[in-house]
């Protein structure tokens, strides 16, 4: 296992600074070992405001679909393992803001999203590319993305499967603000320490009061986007979805 994350506490916020070289690809090790440390992190009043980064090039770059377990799991349902970690970041009670560098991409998106705010920098990328690879959209973003940016908008990033610029998403609202790659981890503290400085059992009653049900709607989403994509995992056209993009070229399906 390559996957790694470090904890540092700056007076009332938490950094946690995840690595899974060399595309910081979304495994259930690294999933269980942030929704860990969040965890920990409710039971310290003194952190009010949590700040995910990763270290590299990219933010997160998804699930690895190509190698075999590329998802790392133990049992028969990898899926069912990575989402049942998925669940558990959702469950954080604490604010967190995500520092985004480079490519946040499928799942890397859906961890991004998973955040109340993102700080993103210029070089920044943003897709939700499942159906270029033959597959349905996952970790929640059918429930999650909508919220954020609006239904019209989500739909066309999910259908369309593109690459978006932070600039973009910036003005769609996915992206909370701009930073330097230089300046990215410091500009996230900053935003974290906005929000720390507030009274701490208000903040986390607002919070949970704006998030509602959010916890419990992505279960039910979870569990949805689970059974499609259990569903299209057999298929021809993911099959060549994943050697498209391993090959790097757009992939010729045929619809079965």
């Amino acid at each position: 296992m390559t996957e790694q994350l470090d904890v540092h506490v700056r007076g009332n916020i938490a950094l946690l600074l995840f690595q899974n070289p060399p595309q910081n690809f979304a495994t259930v090790g690294l999933l269980r070992l942030l929704a860990d440390a969040l965890e920990r992190l409710n039971q310290e009043p003194q952190v009010r405001a949590v700040v995910l980064a990763s270290e590299g090039k990219s933010f997160c770059a998804g699930a690895d679909l190509v190698s075999p377990n590329g998802f790392g799991a133990q049992g028969d349902d990898p899926l069912r393992e990575f989402y049942d970690q998925a669940l558990r970041i959702f469950a954080s009670r604490k604010p967190i803001v995500a520092a985004v560098q480079g490519a946040a991409i499928g799942a890397g998106l859906g961890l991004a999203v998973a955040a109340d705010f993102r700080v993103a920098t210029p070089e920044a990328r943003f897709s939700a590319n499942f159906v270029k690879l033959g597959f349905h959209p996952g970790f929640g973003l059918t429930c999650t993305l909508p919220r954020v940016i609006g239904h019209q908008r989500a739909t066309q990033m999910m259908l369309s499967a593109a690459r978006y610029k932070a600039e973009e998403m910036l003005s769609w609202g996915l992206v909370d603000r701009i930073a330097s790659t230089d300046s990215l981890r410091e500009a996230a503290l900053a935003f974290a320490g906005e929000i720390a400085e507030n009274a701490p059992l208000s903040l986390l009653a607002t919070r949970a009061s704006l998030r509602g049900d959010l916890a419990e709607q992505v279960r039910t989403t979870l569990l949805h986007e689970h059974r499609e994509q259990l569903k299209l995992k057999v298929t021809e056209d993911f099959a060549e979805g994943v050697r498209a993009m391993a090959e790097r070229r757009a992939g010729v399906f045929i619809g079965r």
